[in-house]
């Protein structure tokens, strides 16, 4: 039992509790949000087009092992050193991983924020799954749930998400077999190469996939001066800047040289990548994911407040 004055310290498992019942607290609000911002994109969903057995072509894409030799597309595959199959529309349900990033640097929120980036990433994977969900579409989510096709898809999810209790970064993706869709939501702020050695085995793997990047205003902007104490949430560490102003040239350089490195590194993949800022429109970002899922290119949105 600690002594009068003694500063106990919290314990992994104490962290790790304290964040999963905050998260219970959260998603409920979440969820509620996210099914509105769902009927509200919904009216402009005209269906994804599917890969499967039908008439029409759909795309090319790399042939996994253990798929028909008879699928693959020996003339398009002679243009380089890749081998491609055709990919064909209307298969019945297609399986669509989605995840979101809830490490504690995604509780961060400015006073420019209309909300903290965890709240917009859990609302835009649930109104994501909300939407596939309506389209028959199969939803799960990495470490968390299986695929499952049902109209209260996102509500499960909502709940699993609620007893998860792990804050690790990238998920856990060993489960994921075949070719699958998956979308991933968070701040990617490590470094670009770090990033890219865990998505790259994805993409050879034969996963498609679609990166939303979740920012706060403040991270873009460095909108501080004077004196500024910044701690890193994920080690605690801390620094001090006396002037806080002079490091504001150097820091939006780096910052833009960062996304634009994972930018192109998921273009080369194949991969594509939206980035989006909590004090602009949910419904932004999750057009541009739907029209890439869709297969079309998604226009880059203008953006505009919460």
């Amino acid at each position: 039992m600690a002594s009068i004055g003694e500063i106990v310290q919290p314990t992994p498992a104490s962290v790790a509790l304290s964040r999963a019942q905050q998260r219970a607290i959260l998603i409920p609000d979440c969820m509620v949000e996210a099914r509105r911002l769902a009927n509200t994109v919904i009216a402009g969903w005209h269906g994804r087009r599917k890969r499967g057995i039908g008439e029409n072509f759909w795309q090319f894409r790399p042939y996994v092992d253990g798929e028909s030799l008879s699928r693959i597309d020996w003339r398009r595959s002679a243009r380089d050193d890749h081998t491609y199959v055709r990919d064909r529309e209307w298969e019945a349900a297609h399986t669509i991983w989605l995840w979101a990033d809830l490490s504690p640097s995604m509780m961060y929120k400015s006073r420019f924020g209309m909300v903290s980036k965890e709240s917009r990433a859990l609302v835009l994977m649930l109104a994501l799954a909300e939407i596939l969900a309506r389209s028959g579409e199969r939803i799960g989510c990495p470490g968390v749930m299986e695929p499952i096709a049902a109209r209260n898809a996102a509500e499960r999810l909502a709940a699993a998400l609620m007893h998860r209790q792990t804050t690790e970064g990238l998920p856990d993706t060993t489960m994921i077999r075949g070719s699958s869709d998956i979308v991933l939501i968070g701040d990617f702020l490590d470094p670009p190469e770090a990033v890219m050695q865990r998505l790259g085995p994805l993409a050879r793997r034969g996963l498609r996939g679609h990166v939303v990047e979740v920012a706060d205003p403040a991270e873009e902007i460095f909108p501080y001066a004077g004196r500024t104490e910044f701690t890193d949430p994920e080690t605690g560490m801390k620094l001090t800047a006396g002037r806080a102003e002079t490091l504001r040239e150097e820091y939006a350089r780096a910052y833009q040289a960062r996304r634009a490195a994972l930018s192109d590194d998921l273009r080369h993949l194949g991969w594509t990548f939206v980035p989006h800022r909590t004090d602009h429109l949910a419904s932004d970002a999750l057009v541009a994911v739907h029209m890439y899922l869709s297969g079309m290119p998604a226009r880059r949105a203008e953006g505009g407040r919460a």
